[in-house]
């Protein structure tokens, strides 16, 4: 069975992306792996191609900058290296996700155990988002639990909206969920993990992807700050391997962050929350998958 990834990055340096890291993760597991690289203002393309691995299959890309709608590009660039990976199975991660290698095995077991079931298009994985630093994650209904992130490579399944999950292509305007099976392996999301200064470019740059200038003006954050969020809990297990270097150099700044400091919960999502921790349920949970 060949397994393709596939990932997409643009200023993945600019704005303090774990390139390398998610890079590497893929290429602990993948035969080969299909990144679109997208027109950046750093050295993000000059760091790929000096990999020199002949797993790696460089797609160049221009972004839209128009496509100010729902982070639709992100799905639009997610599709193009979609389009060239010619694995059995396709595992994707964005430039924020990383894999654990102690799981490594038990992803290519699981994948093997769903080829040999035909009604099984993908699995999915459980989500750790690192919050701040390395010893926060965030907590609550702010965060979603579960995404797809490897799947038959069929040819019918495309990027949903702005990147997070997969639909099933039936027809021009018709699109189905995915059947799939939920694994015990993780995905390692670092996205809210960044110096502030390289956080405030990230806002900055994403939210032109959904809004229009004047949103941008009155909304985007003012100053090199962390950010805040609701909840937080303490992450007590080991990150991978490869992030061990990254980690380190990170504590210049991680050290100045303070897990106390939150956002007023609002009453709806407090007494979601409540309810979530008395009975493991999660109430109006988006689920954009048909669980096997």
């Amino acid at each position: 069975m060949k397994i393709s990834g596939c990932t997409f990055v643009r200023n993945g340096f600019l704005l303090g992306y774990p390139v390398k890291e998610s890079l590497q993760s893929l290429l602990s597991i993948c035969d080969e792996v299909v990144i679109a690289v997208g027109n950046s203002e750093d050295d993000t393309l000059k760091y790929v191609q000096s990999l020199d691995n002949p797993k790696i299959k460089i797609i160049e890309t221009i972004w839209d900058d128009s496509m100010r709608e729902g982070g639709r590009i992100l799905a639009q660039q997610t599709n193009i290296a979609l389009e060239q990976c010619s694995g059995d199975w396709i595992i994707y991660l964005q430039a924020d996700e990383v894999l654990h290698e102690k799981e490594i095995e038990l992803l290519k077991t699981s994948m093997m155990k769903a080829e040999k079931k035909r009604e099984i298009e993908g699995l999915l994985f459980k989500y750790l988002h690192f919050f701040g630093d390395y010893e926060h994650i965030g907590m609550g209904r702010q965060w979603y639990r579960k995404e797809i992130r490897a799947f038959r490579n069929t040819g019918s399944i495309t990027s949903w909206k702005d990147a997070q999950g997969f639909r099933v292509r039936e027809s021009a305007s018709i699109f189905r969920k995915l059947r799939v099976l939920d694994i015990p392996v993780h995905v390692y999301h670092y996205g809210w993990v960044r110096n502030p200064s390289a956080y405030l470019r990230k806002q900055a740059a994403f939210g032109r992807l959904y809004h229009d200038d004047a949103w941008l003006e009155e909304h985007l954050p003012k100053s090199e700050e962390f950010p805040t969020c609701y909840e937080l809990g303490d992450f007590s297990g080991t990150h991978p391997e490869i992030m061990r270097e990254r980690i380190k150099e990170d504590e210049l700044w991680t050290k100045h962050f303070d897990p106390k400091r939150r956002l007023p919960r609002p009453f709806a999502v407090a007494i979601c929350d409540a309810f979530e921790r008395l009975t493991g349920k999660r109430v109006f949970e988006y689920r954009n998958y048909e669980l096997m």
